[in-house]
C-alpha cells in the first residue's frame, strides 16, 4: 500500500510511527497510509523552516515572484493529474476538482504580484528636515491548518501569500486526502523554491498542537469547523500568535416572489448539492418569501430527484460520495433528526446505491420542507446534501432569520428589484453576499471571510486582507541633521 510520509527541506520524509488509511470515498477502500507526525517531527519541520526565513524574506519580492510563476505555469500544465488526485481521495467529481484548482490558481497569480502589495508609505517634510516611511516585513514561519473539502484550494488561500510576503511556511492538511499537498510540495521544489521555504507535515491533533504551540510559529491560519476553531484560536492567541481561524457555517439564499424562479431553483440546486454539500459555501436553506415557497419546492424536488450521481473519476456526474464512513453515518442521522422533528421531508437520499461502487459513502440530495429555526438541520452545519426550505411572509422576516443565526459565512439573494438588493446588501449580518448569485466567493484580490461565529481573528483570508495578516508593518521617522544638536528635549516631541 502507498505511504504517504511528510515534505520537509524539499524531501519526503521518513514514515512515522503512527499512521492512519486513507480512502477511496467511492469505493469505500483504504488506498494508502499516512503518517501521523510526533511532536519530534513537527519540530524538525519548524526548524527546517526557521533556518529557511533569512535567506528567503532576504530575496527580493520580484524573485520570490518569480517562482511563482514558474508554479502557476506548471499547474496549469498538471492540473488534471492534481485533480485526479483529489478525485481519488475527497470523491468530489473530476470537473469539481479542477474548478477548485482554477480557484487556488487565482491566489497564485495574485501572489506573484506581490512586489506592488508589498510597497509602504513615504512622507516627505513630515516635520522639518524629517521624512517618515513605512515597511512591510515577514513575521517568520507561520503555519496553515487546513480542511478535507478543498485540499488544493484553501491550503493555496494560504501559502502563495505568505511565501511571496516572504515568510516560510508549514501545512497540516487534513489526514483524509494528503496528496495534493504532498505534490505541491514536489512541485515547489521543481520550480526553484530553496528547501524549508515550504513544508507539510501530515498529523492528527498532536501536530496541531505543536504548531499552537511552538515559540518559533508567528501566525497560524486555519479553516474547518467552528468548534475547532475557536480552539485554534484560543489556544494560538494565548500563546502570542497571529490568528484567522475561519469556521462553520449555515449559509442562506433568499427567494423573493418577484425573482426569476427557474435561474433560482438552478442555483440552489448547484449550490446545494455540489461536492457533496461539503462546501462552507454551500447553500443550505432556502428562504422562500411569501407565496413562490410551493413552486419553488415543486422544481426543487425535480431537480433533486434526477441528480447524477456516481465515482468521481467518471465525467458528466453531479455529485460523488461524502468523505468517510463517519461523516456518511454522521449526516444520515441529521437526516432521520429532520423527519422526527417534524420537518416535512421531499426528498430523502438515504437510499441510494450506485452500481459497481456499493461500498461509496454516497447520499442522494435530500431536500426539506416546512423547517423551522428551532430543530437541528436548520441551526447546525450538516456539511452534507441537505438542502431545508424556510417559509416566511416577507423580507423583513427573511433578513432577520439570517441575522440571528449563529453563523455569517456568506448569504445570497434572488430578486428582480434593485432596491431590495441594496437593503439586503447593508442590512444582512453576513461576510459575503451574493445578489442573484448563490456562492459569493471573492476573487483572489479581494478577501475571504465571514462574520459571527464563522470567523475568529481580525483578518480575512488571502488578497489585500492576507497580505496585511502575513506582514508586520514598521514605521520609520528620520532626520539628518546639521549644526548644533546638542540641547536636549525633555518634552514630547513635535513636529513643526
Amino acid at each position: 500500500m502507498n505511504q504517504i510520509t511528510h515534505f520537509v527541506s524539499g524531501a519526503k520524509t521518513a514514515a512515522s510511527i503512527r499512521t492512519a488509511s486513507v480512502f477511496n470515498p467511492a469505493l469505500g477502500l483504504p488506498i494508502a497510509e499516512v503518517s501521523l507526525a510526533s511532536k519530534t517531527e513537527v519540530e524538525q519541520a519548524i526548524a527546517s523552516a526557521k533556518e529557511a526565513f533569512p535567506v528567503w524574506s532576504a530575496m527580493s519580492p520580484l524573485s520570490r515572484s518569480r517562482i511563482l510563476f514558474k508554479f502557476k505555469m506548471l499547474l496549469d500544465e498538471r492540473i488534471d493529474e492534481l485533480a485526479h488526485a483529489i478525485t481519488t481521495e475527497h470523491g468530489k467529481v473530476f470537473e469539481d476538482a479542477k474548478g477548485e484548482i482554477v480557484r487556488g490558481i487565482e491566489v497564485v497569480e495574485f501572489a506573484c504580484g506581490i512586489p506592488q502589495m508589498l510597497k509602504g508609505e513615504m512622507t516627505e517634510q513630515v516635520g522639518s528636515g524629517v521624512d517618515a516611511w513605512t515597511l512591510n516585513q515577514a513575521l517568520g514561519v507561520v503555519a496553515g491548518i487546513t480542511p478535507f473539502n478543498f485540499p488544493a484550494m484553501v491550503p493555496m488561500w494560504m501559502w502563495p501569500v505568505a511565501i511571496a510576503c516572504g515568510n516560510t511556511f508549514v501545512l497540516k492538511p487534513s489526514e483524509k486526502n494528503p496528496t495534493a499537498s504532498m505534490l505541491i510540495g514536489e512541485w515547489l521544489k521543481e520550480c526553484g523554491l530553496p528547501d524549508g521555504v515550504f513544508n507539510v507535515i501530515n498529523g492528527d491533533k498532536e501536530a496541531v498542537d505543536v504548531l499552537l504551540t511552538h515559540k518559533d510559529i508567528q501566525a497560524v491560519s486555519f479553516v474547518g469547523s467552528t468548534p475547532i476553531a475557536e480552539y485554534i484560536y484560543g489556544t494560538a492567541s494565548a500563546h502570542g500568535k497571529r490568528v484567522q481561524a475561519l469556521g462553520g457555517a449555515k449559509n442562506h439564499m433568499v427567494v423573493m416572489p418577484d425573482a426569476d424562479i427557474d435561474a433560482a431553483v438552478n442555483a440552489l440546486t448547484g449550490a446545494a448539492y455540489g461536492s457533496a454539500g461539503e462546501r462552507c459555501m454551500a447553500i443550505s436553506v432556502a428562504v422562500a418569501v411569501g407565496d413562490i415557497a410551493d413552486e419553488l419546492v415543486a422544481k426543487l424536488k425535480e431537480k433533486a430527484t434526477h441528480l447524477k450521481i456516481g465515482n468521481g473519476k467518471n465525467l458528466g456526474l453531479d455529485m460523488g460520495p461524502l468523505i468517510s464512513k463517519e461523516h456518511h453515518v454522521k449526516v444520515k442521522n441529521y437526516i432521520d433528526a429532520g423527519e422526527a422533528e417534524g420537518a416535512t421531508l421531499v426528498v430523502d437520499g438515504r437510499n441510494i446505491v450506485v452500481p459497481g461502487a456499493e461500498e461509496g459513502y454516497f447520499l442522494g440530495g435530500t431536500l426539506f420542507d416546512h423547517v423551522t429555526p428551532n430543530i437541528s438541520i436548520y441551526t447546525d452545519e450538516i456539511f452534507g446534501p441537505v438542502l431545508c426550505v424556510v417559509r416566511v411572509s416577507d423580507y423583513a422576516a427573511a433578513a432577520k432569520l439570517i441575522n440571528e443565526h449563529e453563523y455569517g459565512n456568506g448569504t445570497s439573494i434572488f430578486t428582480r428589484s434593485g432596491a431590495v438588493a441594496r437593503k439586503f446588501s447593508h442590512d444582512i449580518q453576513v461576510g459575503m453576499v451574493g445578489i442573484n448569485i448563490p456562492i459569493p466567493v471573492p476573487m483572489a484580490f479581494h478577501s475571504f471571510g465571514g462574520w459571527k461565529r464563522s470567523l475568529f481573528g481580525a483578518n480575512h483570508m488571502h488578497g489585500p486582507e492576507g497580505v496585511r495578516f502575513y506582514t508586520k508593518r514598521k514605521a520609520i521617522t528620520a532626520r539628518w541633521p546639521e549644526g548644533d544638536v546638542s540641547n536636549a528635549e525633555f518634552v514630547m516631541p513635535t513636529m513643526k
